[in-house]
């Protein structure tokens, strides 16, 4: 089974940055591991739903990211840790939120993963961030 596991998240003022890691382990029941699948982030912010931010393409490393977080936020991918980043520039008090991360186990693709989250029901702890003055 593919597991992740989020961390990194913090309390930043405003225009700080932070860098989220996703520790990928395990493999799906057909044997694909990290360097097969897509992985997205994901945040919820209180009182609001749960929205795709960033994700990646194992195939090509292509990227996909929220028009919100466009220029400020950066998710990459290192296969051989088995982690995958989401280095978080000029942070701003509307990026706070739970952030997850998500494997594409379903193979919808970055696009995809990104634009429709209910595609996925189960989600790890998260980690917090936090930005104010």
């Amino acid at each position: 089974q593919l597991q992740t596991a989020e961390s990194g998240g913090g309390s930043v003022q405003p225009g700080g940055s932070l860098r989220l890691s996703c520790a990928v382990s395990g493999s799906t029941l057909a044997g694909l591991t990290l360097a097969d699948i897509d992985i997205g982030w994901f945040r919820q912010a209180p009182g609001k739903g749960r929205e795709g931010v960033a994700c990646i393409s194992a195939s090509d490393g292509l990227t996909v990211y929220a028009d919100s977080v466009k220029g400020r936020f950066s998710i990459s991918r290192h296969n051989a840790k088995g982690t995958v980043y989401l280095q978080m520039n000029n942070l701003q008090p509307d990026d706070t939120a739970i952030y997850y991360c998500q494997a594409d186990n379903l193979f919808l693709g970055p696009q995809t993963m990104c634009d429709f989250t209910s595609n996925f029901d189960s989600w790890g702890q998260g980690t917090q961030v936090t930005v104010s003055s």
